[in-house]
């Protein structure tokens, strides 16, 4: 479904990845980790066109994500759900309102963006607090809106940059069973992670980083 074959980006005078090659299947969950600086959100970012490989091909789906342009890439990311480390909600709006900004932009129904907005937050156990803002929130309720919002499109691919980075490890583990939920209903799933403890308790392949090369975690 994805594959990386021989992918390079340089930032200026500093190489974030170099000559990565990687495939991860549909349906596959994996981890990303390596230590700071090491490419992990690099590689994110390229899935997401949010940046651009200086070398190399991104090809999803049979695709090279090179000859996505323009309009299309707005496409492109809509089978893609993002969770962020720091959340970035919006605190002038509900809860409601936060996760259903996709779907607002992608111009859905209201009663199918009520139906859709209920079932992300009865998924990620915040159903019945729609009306709340989220500043009430802890800091593991925070990331789960930022979840829900994520999935709420039912993307094909979920991805996350260190999810769990500012929350303790009983929350930690709780926000990678939800990732492992979505999962086993046949979301690939993508994250990036520092956590070593906690993702080598689970059962999942881990691609590890250093200096922008793969040293680890390649085969399936």
């Amino acid at each position: 479904m994805i594959s990386f074959e021989r992918v390079s980006k340089r930032f200026e005078r500093h190489d974030a990845l170099r000559d990565v090659s990687l495939e991860i299947a549909r349906e596959e969950m994996v981890f990303l980790t390596g230590h700071s600086g090491a490419g992990k959100s690099t590689m994110l970012r390229l899935l997401m066109l949010l940046d651009r490989a200086t070398s190399g091909r991104l090809v999803v789906n049979g695709k090279d994500v090179a000859t996505i342009r323009g309009r299309q890439v707005a496409r492109y990311r809509q089978d893609f759900g993002f969770v962020f480390q720091d959340h970035q909600l919006l605190f002038d709006r509900s809860i409601f309102d936060n996760v259903a900004l996709p779907l607002d932009i992608a111009g859905f129904h209201p009663r199918d963006v009520g139906r859709r907005v209920r079932a992300a937050l009865d998924k990620v156990g915040l159903l019945g607090r729609e009306s709340a803002n989220p500043a009430v929130l802890s800091g593991g309720e925070q990331q789960r809106v930022g979840i829900a919002r994520a999935v709420v499109a039912r993307p094909k691919v979920l991805v996350a940059d260190e999810p769990t980075g500012n929350l303790d490890p009983g929350l930690s583990a709780e926000i990678m069973a939800l990732f492992e939920a979505f999962h086993r209903v046949g979301v690939t799933v993508i994250v990036a992670s520092h956590d070593l403890a906690l993702i080598s308790r689970l059962r999942h392949r881990i691609i590890t980083l250093k200096e922008g090369r793969l040293v680890g975690g390649v085969g399936r």
